[in-house]
């Protein structure tokens, strides 16, 4: 994140939002790049109940469970006839996607900013070590009901009897091991089916591959209806995808990582609004206030003075200049990955379509004509 700069309106804008979400309200989940801004003098304790949104990895909370819409394709948690049933499938482990699978799963997966308790006295809010993946409760930080599984191998608390197609159809597919719909405010498995089979069958390898943590949780509250219009059956294979140009890598990184599960608002029915994709506006309350997702386009509202060295920079340190970016924005998972997949992301942030639409955590929050809801700034719109 720049400093503050001015736009050719001449209003201030500090365009990399604060995103806090309930992570469950999941954590979710996460380039996520889902950034955010530095949200200021919020307490540690505070921050975590929000980043403990993002996703299952961080969650936005656009079209939730307890919404029923008469158009919804799925309404209703348990529908066996729109489920997929389980195959008998396994995924060989191999040193090749062992490393894939790390490298997915703390990278752009973030997967255990939600499955795993975080370390509250790191920048970033890194797991603790020796708890990754095992899964949190995080309905004493203000959420409750929303558990984050244990997805170690544990045969008891954890993963450990599951196959690995019910881990497969979770991860793309948005079912249950019980044949539920995940919500997906929560589990953002709607950009997750795009992943290649082969990162996905690298992702489970790996999960299995983690040492087993004991860690009982009580059981999630099911929702009494979702709206999952992304929650269909997968039978045909999903090839890895034309990676050949910084900008198709780019395109392949944002839609796994989940980038506009907060940075593009959605009506009822978790469809996009027209014209506002990564426009950002999405207000999200948490325990220590409010904050309102980044415009990511190339619009002079948006990220159009940022340049390829200030972008990894920022993801890389988690700050801009002496600012710390919020850890809702889960920056210290991304800054595992390497320079060239956070160049090849930003490379596509550039080809966006841009969209003018002012974002700024440090205006009030107000009614915007462009978005039609309230967020940071939307007055100035």
């Amino acid at each position: 994140m720049p400093s503050p700069i001015f736009n050719d309106e001449g209003h201030h804008t500090d365009t990399f939002t604060g995103r806090e979400r309930t992570r469950s309200a999941f954590i979710s989940h996460r380039l996520s790049v889902e950034w955010a801004t530095v949200i200021r003098k919020a307490s540690l304790v505070s921050v975590l109940a929000a980043t403990l949104a993002a996703g299952i990895g961080c969650e936005s909370r656009q079209g939730a469970a307890t919404i029923q819409q008469p158009d919804s394709p799925a309404k209703v948690p348990c529908q066996s006839s729109k489920v997929r049933p389980l195959t008998n499938r396994t995924f060989e482990q191999t040193p090749e996607r062992l490393a894939q699978g790390r490298y997915l799963v703390e990278g752009i997966g973030y997967c255990f900013a939600c499955h795993g308790a975080p370390n509250l006295k790191s920048r970033g809010l890194p797991p603790i070590a020796g708890k990754e993946g095992s899964g949190f409760d995080f309905t004493a930080l203000g959420y409750p009901g929303q558990i984050a599984p244990n997805i170690t191998p544990d045969p008891e608390t954890g993963a450990g009897n599951s196959t690995d197609d019910m881990i497969a159809r979770a991860i793309r597919e948005g079912v249950s091991h019980e044949g539920c719909f995940l919500d997906p405010a929560i589990m953002p498995y709607e950009f997750y089916r795009s992943m290649s089979d082969e990162d996905l069958a690298a992702i489970i390898v790996f999960i299995r591959s983690i040492p087993p943590v004991k860690n009982a949780l009580p059981a999630s509250a099911k929702p009494t209806q979702v709206v999952a219009p992304y929650a269909i059956p997968l039978y045909a294979p999903v090839p890895v995808p034309d990676l050949s140009t910084p900008v198709k890598r780019g395109a392949y990184l944002v839609q796994i990582g989940a980038c506009q599960w907060c940075h593009t608002l959605r009506d009822a029915n978790r469809q996009p609004l027209p014209g506002l994709e990564f426009g950002g506006g999405d207000l999200i309350a948490y325990a220590g206030g409010q904050a309102t997702s980044a415009n990511l386009t190339p619009d002079p509202s948006g990220i159009s003075y940022y340049d390829e060295k200030q972008f990894v920079r920022t993801i890389r340190k988690g700050r801009v200049g002496a600012r710390e970016i919020s850890p809702i924005m889960p920056w210290w998972f991304f800054a595992h990955m390497t320079d060239d997949d956070l160049k090849a992301i930003f490379a596509y942030l550039r080809t966006l379509k841009p969209v003018h639409h002012r974002v700024d955590n440090t205006e009030p929050v107000s009614y915007c004509r462009v978005c039609r809801r309230k967020h940071g700034g939307g007055a100035l719109n």
